[in-house]
């Protein structure tokens, strides 16, 4: 278990809490005014409907020190099927949990209203959050996770968009890459086959991590490595493009595993789009590379933005 302070105590006044569930370690924030960051903890994650909220309620106690009565309200992001309005979640795969009322148990147990948002959302929240300063990224902002799988959560002026049924953004599942691979959401060609950072992994399995290996080796001309990262590179386009003229956001986050990749990946991105610009004035028009940014590493997103998603 690991804790972060930059406050000894609680003085007087209103907090979040912010919690974040993963697969192998569920983390906290307390934020105060103006989305500081005040104190921070970190648990390994267990599986089963019990021992996940007894860990939410754990590392949620740890940076408020027990006391919740200074509590405002508790966020929760997490993987799996989630009913924002109900809090209920179905199938977080990882932690074996197949059906769970997630925010009424955690709000019975800490006395606080629990609000629960799907992770992808809450960390592009978050990330906006991390990039505005004091304040979340006005306008529309679109944050795309490469992670495990590939999703886009929607911000507008600080609000997360879910659509009618809560599908907003699930643009991995859009079937129109050409190598037509089978994705276990049962369609073929699912942009997720391609560019989420699992199917990297597929794609280039001579390295862990396999983005910077790939872009490495790709400089270098190697021939299958040039040929991978042009079919990677064109599906995240793909993506890139189908966001932008879908909701044209201002502010485009690159986040998730893959993003870690850094600068290296931000540039192969930007001559692929660069490259879609020559062919098209209007595309040229948009300027998407200048749109794109790295969501932070070096702040907790999923947690930040889960308690302010409440």
């Amino acid at each position: 278990m690991a804790i972060q302070s930059q406050e000894s105590e609680l003085h007087g006044g209103s907090y979040r809490i912010g919690v974040d569930v993963g697969g192998t370690k569920i983390e906290a924030v307390l934020l105060a005014e103006g989305n500081r960051v005040i104190r921070s903890a970190r648990i390994p994650a267990r599986h089963g409907n019990e021992a996940v909220i007894d860990d939410i309620v754990t590392v949620a106690s740890r940076v408020c020190e027990d006391d919740f009565t200074q509590v405002e309200a508790l966020g929760i992001g997490t993987p799996g099927q989630v009913n924002h309005v109900s809090g209920h979640v179905d199938n977080i795969v990882n932690l074996e949990v197949t059906s769970l009322d997630m925010g009424p148990l955690v709000a019975e147990r800490t006395g606080v209203h629990a609000h629960v948002e799907n992770d992808v959302n809450a960390a592009a929240l978050g990330a906006a959050a991390a990039l505005g300063g004091s304040s979340v990224l006005p306008g529309t902002v679109a944050f795309l996770n490469f992670g495990t799988g590939l999703a886009a959560g929607l911000v507008q002026d600080g609000v997360l968009l879910h659509g009618a049924s809560g599908a907003a953004g699930e643009v991995g599942h859009i079937p129109v890459e050409p190598h037509r691979f089978k994705c276990p959401c049962g369609q073929y060609g699912c942009l997720e086959t391609v560019c989420s950072g699992a199917s990297v992994a597929r794609l280039w399995p001579s390295a862990n991590p396999a983005m910077p290996d790939l872009i490495r080796r790709a400089k270098r001309r190697e021939a299958k490595a040039v040929d991978v990262l042009d079919m990677v590179v064109r599906a995240i386009g793909d993506t890139i493009q189908i966001v932008a003229q879908s909701v044209d956001p201002a502010v485009i986050i690159l986040g998730g595993g893959m993003a870690k990749t850094g600068e290296p990946l931000v540039q192969v991105i930007t001559a692929e789009l660069r490259r879609r610009e020559a062919q098209c004035r209007f595309l040229e028009s948009l300027d998407l590379p200048s749109r794109l940014r790295l969501a932070p590493l070096d702040q907790p997103v999923g947690a930040i933005g889960a308690a302010l998603a409440v």
